[in-house]
């Protein structure tokens, strides 16, 4: 009965916990909302002033020989009537905030689908590539930075350093290039530029295509990662209870591992979080040399196009991606150090 009565504090110690995490995660979406709103305005307002027209774009190209100004005005307005152009600014406003409440994110200029069935499409590329670019970017510089701080300023160290500096000189856009015209020249293997499959449609063919982008951009996005981690664990390396564990004679690795990796991983985890969200977006050099169909691609074709509602679509759920990892993160920090409370 005792051993009960002495159990029972540390299970309400768990339930308050569980509480203040789900306060706080309430909380913060919250106080999320008004940040996607300012996005969305903002995005709005961009995609609002961009430069050309599109339908006058699209209705010369459709005719390209006609030579009546007074019928192509005509079919000009009509065609913005049919788009809701022909409103005031304010008033389309108003209705693109109503629409997305609603979950309604509108539909292409270009071929009146929903605005966000291109990125339902384009997403399982982007996010496969943004999927093995940061395991590329673990497995890299987690070992590297482990092992430059412990080995400081020796051989070791300095070769692990001019390495990072050269991978974040590099152009990423020209060490792809050049790794694909090796791969080709060399015949190394296939890429199969012309089709994208997905890892679970033709694993083989899928990693021929997406494993040269995934280094070239896992490689750069590690290299800063390297170095952050590398600076976290030489502080963490000089703290007293570090030194306390060298004196007791404990094993390098448990050290290094349980103790100075665990405290350094605080602000590694934060870049490396934003690191996925910005590969998630940012992959747009990769996705055009190579040929696959993902989200930066096909937002790089709306931009072009002048589309935009599908802008608008894709710029709001990547904020919106982005300000959920951050979240994320912060939850993470709880795990990683047991001093952080949330509040």
């Amino acid at each position: 009965m005792r051993a009960g009565r002495e159990y029972l504090p540390a299970r309400i110690a768990v339930w308050e916990e569980g509480d203040f995490v789900r306060t706080y995660i309430l909380r913060r979406v919250i106080i999320n909302i008004p940040v996607i709103w300012l996005v969305a305005t903002l995005v709005f307002l961009a995609t609002s002033v961009l430069p050309g027209d599109f339908v006058a774009q699209r209705i010369a190209a459709q005719d390209p020989t006609s030579t009546d100004p007074a019928a192509r005005e005509a079919q000009i307005q009509k065609v913005r009537e049919d788009l809701g152009l022909d409103k005031p600014v304010g008033q389309r406003y108003l209705i693109y905030l109503g629409n997305l409440v609603q979950g309604d994110f509108g539909v292409s200029y270009q071929d009146r689908r929903p605005a966000l069935q291109g990125m339902k499409e384009g997403l399982p590329y982007s996010l496969q590539l943004s999927v093995m670019s940061l395991i590329v970017a673990v497995l890299t510089s987690m070992p590297i930075g482990i092992i430059s701080a412990i080995r400081q300023d020796t051989i070791t160290d300095y070769v692990l350093r001019v390495f990072s500096i050269l991978v974040l000189a590099a152009p990423n856009f020209w060490v792809a290039t050049m790794a694909l015209l090796y791969v080709v020249k060399w015949k190394l293997w296939n890429v199969p530029l012309s089709d994208s499959p997905l890892l679970w449609e033709d694993p083989v063919a899928s990693m021929r295509l997406f494993i040269i982008p995934a280094i070239v951009g896992g490689l750069a996005s590690g290299a800063g990662v390297m170095r952050l981690l590398r600076s976290q664990m030489l502080e963490v390396l000089r703290q007293d209870y570090i030194r306390t564990a060298w004196a007791k004679g404990m094993r390098e690795r448990v050290i290094i591992v349980r103790h100075a990796l665990k405290n350094a991983m605080v602000p590694v985890v934060t870049v490396l979080g934003l690191t996925m969200a910005g590969l998630l977006s940012g992959n747009v050099v990769f996705e055009n040399l190579f040929g696959i169909p993902g989200v930066g691609r096909k937002i790089l074709v709306a931009i072009n196009a002048r589309d935009v509602p599908v802008v608008q679509a894709f710029v709001l759920v990547i904020a919106t991606f982005i300000v959920f990892v951050n979240l994320g993160i912060d939850l993470l920090y709880g795990v990683l150090d047991p001093r952080i409370r949330y509040s």
